[in-house]
């Protein structure tokens, strides 16, 4: 199997997404004062180059004592006793100072970092089956496909997955169709003029009309409801929906909800940039007793925290293997309930096939898609029809 590392500049772009995981501020601008400070620092004192990513990347306090753990976790893992490996991925017995050292012989010659020659000379041999197993087993993405598109489950996941989620995520943010409402506003290109606007514009000009106000429609952005099954089937699949959750919170201002036998609000938790975010939502889910409540819980959802807001601009995707302990009609009724007041209504499993309890059974016609959530790959596929 080829356990040649990925290039440094992707193996920053995973170490920062990391750091954000982890409160920090890193961006595009840190990232890239990161890659210079490699370049003229070289491989040579790696507590130099590391002290100055340290000086880069920590804002406060907090970041600067939490870099060392955060640092040995993504480039010196060997150092860390007690973890337990969460991914499919072969690591190369690689550490920082031999991918900088690569990085700086690529830069002198024609081969690209990470990559001998001889290797490119194998890898322009070989079918393009070889090439995107070869990647599958780097944890990377081929050449020419994101890696959001890769099949790794919800338990592989990796840093550098992080940052494809909040790509995909902006994606279908910008995806969601604005619609109009009743109300108005101006606008220098609008078919509508606005009369009281008009005359208020005019007395600069001794009465006369000579600046004309114009108005449109006014469009909002549909709202977004989130809705997370916590329970105990869903314990291999629940950490993976919360950090989509959180991500479409921070992208499209989701409003997100997590439940089993009760309903508990979460959002200002996924829109936090705190490092202890999963605890506290553990800290939140922790008093949830026996048994998944849907039905009821979309019933709470519906008449105490969204009411006012639910109408035909509202999106609510639910995030359940369809388990429900409450009645068979009673999902349906509440089902109804939602669509009742103008909302539509999308549900993600985390299997391949749908959920074929007979509560979902008798409600399918209620929900107007059903999509599998496994992978970032499947909300890729779902993405199209997220509107």
């Amino acid at each position: 199997m080829n356990t040649t590392p990925l290039p440094l500049s992707e193996r920053l772009a995973g170490f920062a997404a990391l750091l954000r995981e982890h409160g920090m501020r890193v961006g595009p601008a840190e990232q890239r004062d990161m890659l210079a400070a490699s370049l003229h620092l070289g491989s040579l004192d790696m507590d130099r180059l590391a002290g100055a990513w340290r000086a880069i990347a920590c804002s406060n306090a907090r970041d600067w004592r939490q870099w060392p753990a955060v640092f040995e976790q993504y480039w010196l893992p060997h150092r860390i006793k007690g973890t337990v490996k969460v991914s499919g991925q072969t690591r190369p017995r690689r550490d920082l100072r031999s991918q900088v050292q690569e990085m700086h012989e690529g830069m002198d010659g024609d081969t690209p970092p990470g990559q001998t020659a001889s290797g490119s000379a194998d890898q322009a041999g070989s079918s393009d089956e070889t090439q995107a197993t070869q990647a599958r087993a780097q944890g990377g993405a081929g050449r020419g496909q994101p890696d959001a598109l890769h099949e790794r489950s919800a338990q592989m996941w990796m840093p550098q997955d992080l940052h494809a989620l909040q790509l995909l995520a902006r994606q279908i943010q910008r995806q969601l169709q604005s619609l109009p409402t009743r109300r108005w506003q101006l606008h220098p290109r609008g078919r509508r003029l606005n009369l009281r606007a008009t005359l208020k514009r005019s007395v600069a000009h001794g009465g006369l009309p000579l600046a004309p106000a114009w108005q449109q429609p006014r469009t909002e952005p549909p709202r977004l409801f989130i809705l997370v099954d916590v329970s105990r089937s869903m314990e291999s699949h629940a950490a993976y929906f919360l950090r989509v959750a959180r991500a479409m919170a921070q992208a499209a201002d989701a409003r997100v909800f997590v439940f089993h036998v009760n309903l508990a609000e979460v959002t200002p938790l996924m829109r936090s940039d705190s490092a202890t975010v999963q605890e506290k939502i553990n800290a939140v889910t922790a008093g949830f007793g026996a048994g998944t409540r849907i039905a009821h819980n979309l019933m709470e959802f519906a008449r105490r925290h969204a009411r006012a807001q639910l109408g035909r601009q509202a999106r609510v995707w639910l995030l359940s293997d369809g388990f429900d302990t409450d009645a068979p009609k009673e999902l349906a009724q509440a089902l109804q309930t939602l669509r009742g007041h103008g909302a539509r209504i999308t549900w993600f499993h985390p299997t391949r096939q749908a959920p074929a309890s007979l509560a979902v059974r008798q409600a399918r016609a209620l929900v107007e898609r059903f999509h599998p959530l496994a992978s970032l790959a499947d909300l890729a596929r779902a993405r199209p029809h997220l509107h």
